[in-house]
């Protein structure tokens, strides 16, 4: 059951926006935090919840999507993320928390994929002016979590020649190219 969630778990970029996701479901997902592994069990990671239609627009205007897709400058209007999740860390954190914050976010996406929404983890985006649109004064923002109920539709296929970029065809569907177990496995043939 969890390999099928992780199958379907996908780095959505449309959604159908007029489906709002509500504070009470953001709770839900950001709670999973309590039970995840974290360095020292510091539990350092901070969430905020992003919901309120006016401030997720704010949120998506200092995003950046896709990077791979040169002509393609994000979601339309009508297709934008429903929520977000902001992960941050107090000022004063030090720690390299990048492992952290990977199980964090994967833990969160799973659920989501569970409650049949999707997402997208977002690491490009204009770290000090969402800072201030947010007042997460004394705060690193790590990544954000677009989440909504996916639109489009993502397809997993056989990476060509090591070749992993991803692209959509002339009727938008999203392809991702992944590297074959083989190609993942080091050292030993025998697994």
């Amino acid at each position: 059951m969890i390999k099928e969630i992780f199958e379907r778990n996908r780095s959505y970029r449309r959604y159908y926006e007029d489906k709002r996701i509500d504070a009470a479901e953001l709770r839900d997902i950001i709670s999973v935090n309590r039970y995840l592994a974290s360095g020292a069990n510091a539990q350092r990671l901070r969430f905020l919840p992003v919901y309120d239609r006016s401030e997720c627009e704010r949120v998506f205007s200092c995003l950046k999507w896709a990077a791979f897709l040169k002509d393609w400058d994000g979601p339309a209007e009508g297709e934008r993320p429903a929520a977000y999740i902001i992960i941050a860390t107090k000022d004063d954190v030090t720690a390299d928390v990048g492992v952290d914050v990977g199980i964090s976010a994967q833990a969160m996406l799973s659920l989501a994929v569970e409650k049949g929404m999707g997402g997208c983890m977002l690491l490009s985006f204009d770290r000090e002016r969402l800072s201030s649109i947010l007042s997460l004064d004394g705060y690193k923002i790590r990544l954000v979590i677009a989440l909504g109920y996916p639109k489009e539709k993502v397809v997993i296929t056989d990476a060509v020649n090591g070749d992993t970029k991803y692209y959509r065809d002339e009727n938008s569907v999203h392809y991702v190219p992944k590297l074959s177990t083989d190609e993942i496995i080091i050292g030993r043939r025998d697994v």
